[in-house]
């Protein structure tokens, strides 16, 4: 009768659906968004040799005092800035995006632009 929405199931799969195009590589590695109900994270992925280069969250001690709630618009774009920021410290400045099977809209959005902003190509 009814479907049941199982809204991580799903999540998951439009994540696995995404990953079979998207692959990092050490030239271009892949920024990874995680969106979670009270923070978000970032990472920059070399997925030849299968390591994280660069990371950034509103978890950080460095963002913690900045943001004061970790699940808005604000707190995503100081991790894309933050993660930006980072990236060009190591000399990264093409990735490729991987919105984490979320839709580019809201805190992912803010995310990239922030990046964008900040100096990285993508």
């Amino acid at each position: 009768m009814f479907k049941r929405i199982d809204r991580k199931a799903e999540n998951r799969n439009r994540h696995l659906r995404v990953r079979k195009r998207v692959h990092g590589t050490t030239e271009r590695p892949r920024l990874s968004v995680y969106r979670s109900l009270n923070n978000i994270y970032a990472q920059i992925i070399d997925d030849t040799k299968g390591i994280t280069l660069v990371s950034a969250s509103t978890m950080e001690n460095g963002l913690k005092g900045k943001v004061e709630k970790g699940s808005n618009l604000k707190a995503a774009e100081a991790v894309g800035k933050s993660i930006a920021e980072k990236a060009l410290e190591k000399g990264i400045k093409q990735v490729v995006f991987d919105r984490g099977g979320h839709i580019y809209h809201g805190r992912i959005k803010a995310l990239a632009n922030a990046a964008r902003e900040a100096g990285l190509e993508f």
